[in-house]
């Protein structure tokens, strides 16, 4: 089994438990945090790698240092442990808000702009581009970007809509040069 195949039988297993008992808002924001933590902290992903600390070592750090999520994900978080699993930490969770995203109607988007935007700009983009994926709304990660010159790009899973001036600058060379 692959490690994607993994990850997303964890997640969906999570990710009905959260269902039955109406925890998905809490659950998904509890994951983020997870996710962010295993991510961003090379001295805990070195802990949990090490073959030198036993699982049950292993199992008492993650219970300290996630001691306020819920049972649920703290369960999961231990049974990847046991088996071995902890490099799919942050992919199982990546997963579980995937399909959270899906029930919501909401998309993820990375919006690459020259200056921050403000609350009704974002705003307005999530209501113009969430009916463009066939979703609600957007969830909006709004990136400073100067190369851009002016304008937008947005990015929705794998989709792009480059509305900046440095976009259009390298297509109108591209067609000048082709």
């Amino acid at each position: 089994m692959t490690g994607s195949t993994v990850a997303k039988r964890y997640a969906l297993a999570l990710f009905q438990l959260a269902n039955e008992h109406q925890l998905l808002d809490q659950m998904e924001e509890e994951l983020r945090a997870v996710k962010e933590v295993v991510t961003n902290n090379s001295d805990l992903k070195s802990v949990l790698r090490s073959p030198k600390l036993s699982i049950e070592k292993k199992k008492e750090i993650l219970k300290d240092a996630f001691a306020s999520v819920n049972t649920f994900v703290l369960n999961t978080l231990m049974i990847l442990i046991e088996r071995h699993r902890e490099d799919h930490i942050s992919d199982v969770a990546d997963h579980f808000i995937s399909l959270a995203n899906d029930k919501k109607g909401i998309a993820d988007a990375k919006v690459y702009t020259v200056r921050p935007l403000t609350e009704a700009e974002k705003e307005a983009l999530s209501e113009s581009f969430a009916a463009k994926v066939g979703k609600k709304s957007l969830r909006i990660d709004n990136i400073v970007d100067t190369n851009l010159l002016g304008g937008i790009k947005l990015r929705i899973g794998n989709r792009i809509f480059d509305g900046s001036l440095r976009g259009k600058l390298e297509r109108l060379e591209r067609q000048l040069l082709g």
